[in-house]
């Protein structure tokens, strides 16, 4: 099956509310009407969203322009967001900026912190008093700080930098989806930095140690 990007590109660029006539191959006409019709199964009142066919087609232009202005470009994304569907136990179809929510994994299915734990420890480990002694539960939480810059983690308010960090935290987990890297997060430093050793001090010491030997058998 083509992927979604190529079948979307094929569709007509018009207003939303035009009329879209579905005068497209196969492939397209298969794919956007098997969303429609999931949805049409999932959710009895759908025709509170769509009363007639002008407005199935027309929210079928809608759709497709959202999903590739938000990036949903594969068929799984779309069979993930269906599955979402399924559990929202709500008669209404959903509108277009909610479906490309659930098409889209929280942070918890990708295995990372949510967003407010993941705030906060980047935060938290941010602080220039946490220099080199920051314990990063995960490396999207490390990326998406250095995304933010540490000092506006600090500086700015509170609600501020929520919205930063959430920002970049969604295109963090747009990363871990799509397979691109992280950036890798520092290798760990000791917790007690070694002495600085030179060989004047190292003769120094040599020359204690002997002293003292020689103190003692005396």
């Amino acid at each position: 099956m083509k992927s979604v990007a190529s079948i979307m590109q094929q569709l007509p660029n018009v207003p939303s509310a035009e009329v879209v006539p579905l005068t497209i191959d196969a492939g397209t006409v298969h794919v956007i009407n098997q969303l429609f019709r999931e949805l049409k199964a999932i959710f009895p009142a759908w025709k509170q969203a769509w009363p007639d066919k002008e407005d199935i087609g027309a929210a079928k232009a809608t759709w497709v322009k959202a999903f590739m202005a938000e990036n949903i470009t594969r068929i799984e994304q779309i069979r993930f967001g269906i599955e979402q569907c399924r559990k929202l136990g709500s008669d209404f179809a959903p509108s277009v900026g909610k479906f490309i929510k659930l098409c889209q994994p929280t942070p918890e299915m990708l295995g990372i912190p949510p967003l407010e734990r993941a705030f906060r420890e980047a935060c938290r480990n941010a602080h220039p008093s946490m220099a080199g002694q920051a314990k990063w539960s995960h490396q999207a939480v490390w990326h998406t700080a250095k995304e933010c810059g540490f000092e506006p983690l600090n500086r700015l308010e509170t609600s501020l930098a929520m919205k930063l960090f959430e920002r970049n935290y969604v295109i963090t987990c747009r990363r871990m989806i799509e397979g691109l890297p992280l950036q890798k997060m520092p290798l760990a430093l000791p917790a007690r930095a070694e002495a600085r050793r030179t060989p004047d001090i190292g003769n120094k010491a040599l020359a204690e140690l002997r002293a003292r030997r020689a103190g003692a058998s005396a």
